[in-house]
């Protein structure tokens, strides 16, 4: 039964997803019920499946029978179990934002499964064309979230990520074009055996390999290819900036990692040291600039776009780095960013409700009037910052240790000073916080998507981030068992 857990996290929630469409001509409240329970069966089936994949290894299964690398196969080890957990867990979790946050509509809670559809696909998929269409249904799910927002902006916002997704998109399809007419296959581990035949010299291989990582750069926003995405988590309502601020970026950066290892593997790393090098240079590029930016911003959505911005760089540039230490380090950064920058979307949004504060000046004195709310904020910006214990703190030192063991000592110095820009821009929030003078009145209303009013269940969602934040730091050990278990090729070289 095991065997068909793969393909159920892509058919449970695209199932569930057509089923408010079809309640709307009953009730316009169903979506979140619907949602609420087709996301407890998915986390469900991602439990058991991350907890077979630590026991036994890697899940592999194969759509109609028709077996690789003519089919289409389904692969989970544990790098994508890691994730599609993820995916699962924070997409229920900020269901309890939702349920008073909105937005409430039916055709909300269908693009949200819709977006876990396309993310659980993206992840547990074996096949080069199939991530490209799970990449898309992800996409445009996203582009109708972030439109979902009351404000004219939220759609100017939406059209600008659609035009720049479609771009990342159409550069990864060329991609495997290319790669598909150099050997004549799609299958992941097909094309990884192929393409080492061709040889990675080859300029149908070098030229496959630029356009899929290219597009998916996009994906991920790397700087300079993050101009959509301030707009976009700044626009957005709270509940969907929190979900794809923690989940969209992160499985595209889950997906070039996929592609780099699994489809060209590090022996192209190795062999076009051009590749690697560009790569690494884009990504310490991305970490300081997304800094310098976020330092320069007064809303306080935009310097968390920002601060994506530079995070997702340290994730890259361990993942290009390659060496076992500096993938772990990366996979954990992935990880944790997840849940601690979700979790900072979320509290804005509940300080704002508390305050009507949306912009960094407005934080100055407001841990008296939302407590909960600052506090979690507080922590999750000291845990992104790397203090210990805090799972940014390890992610960090395994890429840090990782460079230094392939003797990339420009990326070192990157690294650390990144440490000290995040401090910059989140020290001066938490100062404001909690030793300001307020700047906005007790008279000033509130304002946010869905009303003012703050409920149980979205103070849980960030004093549960504000904990995990922490907490997940113990499961580290067992993550990177788990990778040297099931990525012998790349971890045991």
């Amino acid at each position: 039964m095991i065997e068909h857990v793969p393909a159920l996290l892509v058919v449970v929630p695209i199932v569930g997803g057509a089923v408010p469409l079809i309640a709307s001509l009953v009730s316009d409240r169903a979506g979140w019920p619907v949602a609420a329970a087709t996301l407890a069966v998915h986390a469900a089936l991602a439990v058991w499946l991350a907890a077979t994949v630590v026991t036994d290894g890697t899940v592999t299964y194969v759509l109609g029978g028709f077996v690789a690398p003519y089919g289409i196969e389904l692969v989970v080890d544990g790098l994508s179990a890691a994730v599609v957990l993820l995916v699962s867990l924070v997409a229920l979790g900020l269901l309890a934002y939702a349920r008073r946050a909105g937005p409430h509509a039916n055709t909300f809670y269908s693009q949200y499964l819709l977006l876990v559809t396309g993310l659980s696909g993206m992840t547990v998929t074996g096949d080069a064309f199939n991530l490209y269409v799970f990449l898309e249904i992800t996409g445009l799910a996203a582009y109708g979230l972030v439109a979902s927002g009351r404000e004219a902006s939220a759609a100017v916002a939406a059209l600008k990520y659609l035009i720049i997704g479609t771009v990342g998109a159409s550069l990864y399809l060329l991609g495997v074009g290319y790669a598909l007419a150099a050997t004549g296959t799609l299958n992941m581990a097909d094309l990884a055996d192929k393409l080492a035949a061709v040889g990675y010299d080859s300029t149908l291989v070098v030229t496959a390999f630029a356009l899929m990582i290219g597009g998916l750069v996009v994906k991920v926003a790397l700087f300079p290819l993050h101009t959509w995405q301030p707009d976009a988590y700044d626009n957005a309502p709270d509940t969907v900036s929190a979900l794809i601020s923690a989940l969209v970026s992160t499985v595209s950066a889950y997906a070039l990692a996929r592609v780099m290892f699994s489809v060209f593997t590090v022996d192209f790393l190795t062999a076009v040291p051009a590749a690697r090098w560009a790569l690494v240079g884009l990504a310490s590029v991305s970490i300081v600039a997304g800094s310098v930016l976020a330092i320069s911003q007064d809303s306080v959505q935009r310097m968390l776009a920002y601060s994506s911005v530079s995070q997702f760089g340290l994730v890259v540039a361990g993942f290009a780095i390659a060496t076992p230490t500096a993938v772990v380090g990366a996979t954990v950064h992935l990880l944790g960013h997840a849940v601690m920058k979700g979790g900072l979307f979320a509290a804005t949004g509940i300080i704002e409700r508390d305050t009507g504060a949306s912009a960094v000046n407005g934080y100055a004195g407001m841990a008296e009037r939302s407590s909960i709310g600052a506090g979690g904020f507080a922590v999750l910006a000291l845990a992104m910052v790397g203090v210990p214990p805090a799972v940014g703190f390890v992610g960090k030192w395994y890429i840090v240790v990782g460079a230094v063991e392939a003797g990339l000592w420009p990326v070192v110095v990157v690294l650390l000073a990144s440490t000290l820009l995040t401090l910059a821009y989140f020290s001066r929030l938490v100062e404001r916080l909690y030793f300001a003078e307020p700047t906005i009145t007790e008279e000033e209303p509130a304002v946010a998507d869905g009303g003012s009013a703050v409920s149980p269940g979205m103070l849980a969602v960030v004093v549960v981030a504000a904990v995990l934040a922490v907490a997940l730091t113990a499961a580290v050990p067992t993550l990177e068992q788990t990778l040297i278990d099931t990525l012998p090729p790349l971890l045991n070289p």
